[in-house]
């Protein structure tokens, strides 16, 4: 998820990462046969199922996940700083989700509790970007909101009427239930909900948690609608509130709402999602004051604004088979935003992008991907940056204290994800980043990566 915080490993987080692992070698020295083994290549889990444990919670409503995300990136060409390096970062999720008809006898109820750890660095931030503006996208999706162990989820859903109708109740981020899409691509800008990375802050996605209620509607097998409610706090993204559940510092609300239709289309599945959100705190203009002057010449206030608002459009469809296996085949995705120009660094965004699962007979459960995206900048923004540098008489870029002005950032990345078990995929990746952070006179980078997910 896109972020600015401190990205140092915490002695508290290496620790955590320490006992983990102990924690893993020990379930792995315990888990004896049973329906799946430790490292069965057929098992969801590579610690098996616990001698047959974890199948006996599951029938009786807890379902646990232990799930872990490593990736690593590597600069081999261009950027802002030519010299060569490698970033790690991680993430790890421990999950509980309990079917509360089985435990208590609650028709349609469940509960979900999740906690998140993340650690590492980010290659995009001290070789692909100027400093000075950063990058707009990340090639290392998983990296942000800081090392930390965060609560994620902790929240309650009850469905209604034949569960035709579902409310979620409790904290959880927007990310998880509008414009969602698959996190398969390691740079962010083709990785999950997009609305987030671009809509100033106010969106929260993985792993950061807010107060939150979502109404669904199915209105027939195809096609379901929802609305929500979501706290705005800018103190949930603090490291010191990982676990905060007060709501003090609440600014408002953001109200997305969304029609999801999910049709066949010559017998293969798609997803078309469409949506609009709407922000109740206050923001401010990028550009003027409120004597409608430039306010990086007038020295005055940034004019205030009761609101923010965007939308959004994500299509996915699968569009061929293979004979033998209608999982196999090729899909076509596109993503797009657009933003308040009123008060939003970023204007509109676009990614169009394909996959194809099961490339060859002998790997059916592999998968490639080619996606790309173009960032673009508010008009009224890059000429804000250009006004305050004229304000401080800078005009050379070399210059430490010039403000870079950014326009637009494209990204572009191709993967092989090798299925090497039903629990662990690898996948190599090569991106391509044109103007890193919008910035012209930033050279193109090309980084190779390496995204591991795995479930214990």
């Amino acid at each position: 998820m896109s972020s600015h915080p401190d990205h140092s490993t915490s002695p508290s987080s290496r620790a955590l990462r320490r006992a983990s692992a102990l924690g893993f070698a020990m379930l792995g020295i315990a888990t004896n046969a049973g329906a799946a083994s430790a490292f069965d290549s057929a098992s969801p889990w590579m610690l098996g199922d616990w001698g047959g444990k974890r199948g006996e919670l599951s029938e009786q409503g807890y379902d646990f996940k232990i799930d872990s995300v490593v990736e690593v990136g590597s600069n081999l060409h261009g950027g802002y700083n030519h010299d060569k390096a490698t970033r790690y970062s991680d993430q790890f999720a421990l999950g509980a989700h309990m079917d509360l008809q089985k435990i208590l006898g609650w028709q349609d109820a469940e509960f979900q509790l999740t906690l998140t750890n993340r650690n590492g660095d980010n290659i995009s931030n001290d070789r692909v970007g100027d400093p000075r503006s950063g990058t707009i996208s990340s090639s290392q999706e998983v990296w942000g909101r800081g090392s930390v162990t965060r609560l994620t989820d902790l929240w309650y859903q009850q469905q209604f009427l034949d569960q035709a109708l579902s409310v979620k109740v409790g904290r959880f981020n927007e990310g998880e239930d509008f414009n969602t899409f698959p996190c398969d691509f390691q740079n962010l800008a083709l990785c999950g909900s997009q609305v987030g990375n671009w809509g100033g802050g106010i969106w929260y996605n993985w792993p950061i948690s807010q107060w939150a209620m979502r109404v669904k509607y199915q209105l027939n097998p195809e096609l379901f609608v929802q609305i929500g409610a979501f706290e705005q706090n800018p103190s949930n993204l603090e490291n010191d509130n990982a676990f905060k559940l007060s709501g003090s510092g609440t600014q408002g609300a953001v109200l997305p709402v969304e029609v999801v239709w999910s049709p066949k289309v010559n017998g293969l599945p798609g997803e078309y999602r469409a949506g609009y959100y709407y922000s109740t705190a206050d923001s401010s203009d990028v550009y003027k004051d409120s004597n409608g002057r430039y306010a990086a010449l007038s020295a005055s206030d940034y004019a205030p604004s009761s609101s923010k608002h965007g939308m959004w459009l994500t299509l996915r469809q699968q569009v061929t088979r293979q004979a033998s296996d209608d999982s196999r085949g090729l899909s076509l995705f596109a993503n797009g935003t657009l933003h308040d120009k009123k008060t939003n660094m970023i204007d509109n965004f676009v990614a169009l992008g394909a996959t194809y699962k099961g490339p060859f007979d002998a790997r059916p459960e592999d998968d490639i991907g080619v996606g790309i995206s173009r960032i673009h900048v508010n008009p009224a923004y890059r000429k804000n940056l250009n006004l305050r540098n004229q304000a401080e008489g800078l005009s050379d870029y070399n210059d430490p204290a010039f403000l870079p002005v950014q326009d637009t950032e494209y990204n572009a990345e191709v993967y092989y994800g090798v299925h090497v078990a039903k629990w662990l995929t690898v996948r190599p990746n090569l991106q391509f980043i044109r103007h890193p952070g919008g910035v012209n006179q930033v050279d193109d980078a090309l980084v190779a990566g390496l995204k591991v997910q795995s479930s214990f």
